[in-house]
């Protein structure tokens, strides 16, 4: 996919941006993949953390991952046709095999969404029964930390901005 995005005149000058997705349309159901699922925090469970943020006077920060769909690991071999204009030369029937997830693929969501829970489950988050993008911690000192997930977007809620800098620095690393 090739874009030119715009800026204001004079100002600066275009910048010429590339991401390779993959043609996700193409695949077969049953073939190609099996399950699609995007993670979507429910919007009930959005507007019981706001009522509890204002009921307690919590710190709220949204955190926006880039590139998620990149950092999924996938379960299967998944080959793609050589990206048009990178084709090898004398090489033109051979394919790509994909190392990590990527945009397009109707899989991807679902990989970074188990890698996303695995690490959380790993860093003592319990996951809602209620909701399987609500995750929750209780500190050391007996307060909560939430955290919703919508896709790659993510709002974080707990007493103060050092425990919400906490979780941040955990999910970059």
């Amino acid at each position: 996919m090739f874009k030119k995005k715009e800026w204001t005149p004079r100002v600066e000058e275009p910048k010429y941006k590339a991401r390779l997705v993959a043609k996700g349309y193409n695949q077969i159901p049953k073939v190609d993949f099996t399950d699609v699922f995007s993670p979507v925090v429910k919007h009930s469970s959005i507007r019981a953390l706001l009522g509890i943020v204002a009921m307690h006077n919590l710190e709220l920060e949204q955190l926006d991952v880039k590139a998620a769909f990149l950092h999924g690991e996938h379960d299967e071999d998944i080959y793609v046709q050589q990206p048009e204009g990178f084709t090898v030369l004398e090489k033109e029937d051979y394919v790509c095999l994909l190392k990590n997830s990527f945009y397009g693929l109707k899989q991807s969501p679902r990989q970074w969404y188990k890698r996303f829970d695995s690490f959380m489950t790993s860093h003592d988050f319990k996951r809602s029964s209620y909701d399987s993008c609500v995750y929750f911690k209780k500190n050391s000192y007996g307060s909560f930390v939430y955290l919703l997930l919508y896709v790659n977007d993510m709002l974080i809620v707990a007493k103060d901005k050092c425990e919400i800098r906490n979780v941040k620095t955990q999910l970059s690393e």
